[in-house]
């Protein structure tokens, strides 16, 4: 393996490493402007649902655990990204098989790898790992491609997940001034994250799946003061999610605050994703494509969940769908989510990411400020 120029070894000892010592850094150069210019000129594809692909499977629980956690005293059945570190080669072949529908963008599996999201399965010391390993294998899996499609680049997104604890309301209803998190616990986090999916060499770092937007700022001040103390600069994607017919998110914001209150990050890509399908979606990513100035993204679920918790919508009616948002010129990016495969994102390939991608408009400057709702002054 090689190094990018001007890094070396680095001693993570103080990380929390699972015990696994010094690895090999694999830091990315900025390709910011590279992907500025992909953007403005063509569609690009998103990958679909590496849990929809994972589930096919059927692991068990010694499917999960591997040998390296054989002894593990919590259950792992369900941990996904724990599959990284003990089944590298199902989510390699995941990898592949997304690319090989000829997607531009490949997803961690990191969606849960947080210290917090890990405790449920008493996984917290190995959240370095998690993350770099995951980054590792998406890595050469969107380099074997780029080398093959030399006019197509892949880029790996490093997700960052929403964790499933929410620092803007209260969990008891009986105590609403409770909190289950601070932001400063959710800056180390996801500090302890970033690490990992940069030093494995993402080209993107994607806070995904927004539910509470101060999370996502939690989020955001944890890159920008990991890539600070770094000297270095990669590029930021947000996506939030849309929880109900409200079209706000579960905190009660809705798309125009949200967009007010991650700005100042200067998101290179904003846009929604998961939520309601994407059917339900269009009147936001609408809305999104005129108040942003920057590229627009929508990789939604299969439609809804039906009974049995499974995702009936058809790569034709997704294309279907999002093709006519890239007709209207709303979007610079699609792709997937929950219930999505490779028949999916190889329908938006062909399907929608052939039409013209959304221009960026140029917004008045005005101090824009939010609660649940924007105040523009």
């Amino acid at each position: 393996m090689n190094t990018i120029p001007g890094n070396a070894l680095r001693d993570i000892a103080d990380r929390p490493t699972g015990g696994r010592g010094e690895k090999i850094i694999f830091r990315q150069p900025d390709k910011s402007e590279e992907l500025k210019k992909l953007l403005q000129n063509r569609i690009l594809v998103i990958d679909g649902a590496m849990g929809t692909m994972i589930q096919a499977y059927k692991f068990e629980e010694a499917d999960y655990r591997g040998e390296l956690f054989a002894e593990h005293a919590f259950p792992q059945k369900g941990n996904n990204d724990l599959l990284s570190l003990t089944r590298p080669e199902v989510i390699r072949e995941i990898h592949n098989g997304f690319l090989e529908s000829g997607v531009d963008v490949l997803e961690t599996n990191t969606f849960n790898s947080t210290a917090i999201a890990m405790a449920d399965y008493g996984m917290e010391d190995q959240v370095y790992d998690l993350n770099y390993e995951s980054a590792r294998i998406a890595r050469a899996a969107a380099d074997e491609y780029s080398k093959k499609t030399l006019n197509q680049p892949r880029f790996v997104a490093g997700v960052l997940g929403p964790t499933n604890r929410t620092s803007s309301i209260s969990p008891d209803v009986n105590d609403p001034g409770f909190r289950n998190t601070t932001f400063e616990h959710l800056v180390d986090v996801y500090t302890d994250s970033i690490a990992g999916l940069v030093d494995g060499g993402v080209d993107i770092l994607l806070i995904e799946t927004v539910f509470d937007t101060l999370n996502a700022k939690a989020g955001i001040f944890a890159i920008k003061q990991f890539l600070d103390s770094e000297g270095i600069n990669l590029p930021i994607f947000v996506s939030g999610a849309i929880t109900d017919a409200s079209g706000r998110t579960l905190t009660g914001q809705t798309t125009e605050a949200f967009w007010n209150s991650i700005a100042h990050a200067e998101p290179l890509v904003v846009g929604l994703n998961c939520s309601l399908g994407a059917a339900e979606l269009r009147p936001y990513i609408q809305e999104l494509s005129r108040i942003v100035d920057t590229f627009v993204s929508c990789h939604p679920n299969a439609g809804l969940p039906n009974a049995f918790g499974e995702y009936d919508q058809t790569p034709e009616e997704m294309c279907h769908v999002l093709g006519e948002f890239a007709k209207s010129g709303l979007v610079n990016l699609v792709g997937g989510c929950c219930g999505t495969t490779p028949g999916h994102t190889r329908m938006l390939v062909d399907g929608v990411a052939t039409f013209s991608p959304r221009d960026v408009p140029e917004i008045e400057a005005r101090c824009r400020l939010s609660g649940l709702e924007p105040l523009n002054i």
